[in-house]
């Protein structure tokens, strides 16, 4: 009996083991495909987003940014597939030693309940059960024989039932082996899809490069006005900023030890308090859309040597989306940038977010706006049929990143 309580402690202890291990691959499987998902579907938005549908598709440098985008993200879904496919390389093979484990555990308990019933029959056949207990020289050995009888029939249903089990697990694990397979060879089609296709962007990226380079001054055009008219947004957007800071410290009637800096009344305070505590939380300022361009200084898609400064992120969305606050607070300025599309910023406590290539305008100077407010239309280039937004965050006149205070910008 002590023999029997160790064995069964050890294939309890074994079971444990194997169904931790089990559900670590499962979960890992599942933050794997959710990841896979996701690239997936922000590829399907860069072809919908950034590359235009209409015939005529803008300018160079748009289309290789887009291609370059489009690249890199093909290539983490063919990292991430490839995960996938390895883990369930490991599981497939953890399943086929578990079969090898289980068969031989099977045809053990087998050959031990072939035996007994085989021990059970010559002793049935030698003498009676009722017998074996009148043939006791007393009570207590009559009793303690019933206990003994009583205690091998249970052994041999235990028995009979472990086999069931054990057939049962194993059906299970060739079932789950077999989906398993199929699963792997559905990832692997779809990696090699994904490898013809990166192979063919790539292919298309290295002709509009050789078009480029063909025409060199017109691409250096298209880069010099898209830095011109960046650097105009700019200057516009700290002007209105330092603007902004001077007529709030004059109306609140406080001084600031700097004219660069709020004087928060305990009002704004609170405010530039709870949007400080949401970094990395605040919502997106459209309600879909992808990251086009990201923060800071980046190398150009054709000449790497040339680098650029991007001092917000530019989101694009679908036609006819609305910009929206990412946070509570007042409008205390509308852009209007000559040549340009409109603007509007909004004041967080000492926090300033700025939404800028809006065509319609739902909002004034002085207005008071909730999280998620509609601000204006987004606008949609008639010629490519893109829809961006450029999403600006300062605190006081200093620049912040909105992909560390935007969630998953």
């Amino acid at each position: 009996m002590y023999f029997k309580a160790v064995t069964f402690k050890i294939v309890l202890f074994m079971l444990v083991v194997l169904t931790q291990d089990l559900y670590g691959q499962t979960s890992e499987q599942k933050a794997l495909e959710e990841k896979r998902e996701q690239l997936q579907n922000e590829i399907r938005d860069i072809n919908r987003l950034l590359f235009a549908e209409k015939k005529e598709k803008g300018n160079v440098l748009d289309q290789m940014e887009a291609l370059d985008k489009k690249i890199i993200v093909r290539q983490q879904l063919i990292r991430v597939t490839n995960q996938q496919s390895n883990l369930l390389n490991r599981q497939i093979n953890t399943n086929i030693r578990n079969i090898g484990k289980l068969k031989s555990e099977l045809q053990e308990i087998k050959d031990q309940y072939a035996k007994m019933i085989q021990k059970s029959y010559q002793n049935k056949s030698k003498q009676n059960r009722l017998m074996f207990l009148l043939s006791s020289e007393s009570f207590f050995q009559a009793f303690k024989r019933l206990q003994y009888m009583k205690q091998y029939t249970d052994y041999r249903k235990e028995q009979g039932a472990q086999i069931i089990a054990k057939t049962d697990e194993l059906t299970r694990l060739n079932s789950d082996l077999n989906e398993e397979r199929k699963v792997k060879e559905v990832l692997l089609a779809q990696n090699r899809k994904a490898k013809n296709k990166l192979f063919g962007e790539i292919q298309e990226q290295k002709a509009l490069l050789g078009t480029i380079r063909k025409n060199e001054s017109k691409y250096s055009s298209a880069i010099n006005k898209k830095k011109r008219e960046a650097r105009k947004i700019d200057q516009q957007i700290e002007k209105l900023i330092r603007s902004a800071i001077a007529a709030s410290n004059k109306k609140s009637g406080k001084k600031s030890t700097s004219a660069s800096k709020f004087a928060l009344t305990p009002e704004a305070t609170l405010i530039a308090k709870n949007f400080s505590s949401n970094k990395g939380k605040l919502i997106w300022p459209v309600e879909k859309g992808i990251k086009s361009q990201g923060f800071g200084i980046y190398k150009d898609a054709v000449y790497p040597g040339i680098k650029h400064q991007s001092n917000g992120v530019i989101i694009a969305t679908d036609p006819g989306v609305k910009a929206r606050a990412i946070f509570e607070g007042e409008v205390i300025a509308i852009l209007a940038v000559p040549g340009g599309n409109k603007g509007v910023q909004i004041k967080h406590g000492n926090f300033i977010s700025t939404y800028y290539n809006l065509a319609e305008l739902y909002v004034k100077k002085g207005d008071k706006v909730g999280i998620k407010e509609e601000l204006g239309t987004i606008y949609t280039n008639k010629t490519n049929g893109q829809t961006r937004l450029k999403f600006y965050l300062y605190q006081d006149t200093s620049r912040l990143n909105p992909e560390e205070w935007v969630y998953q910008l």
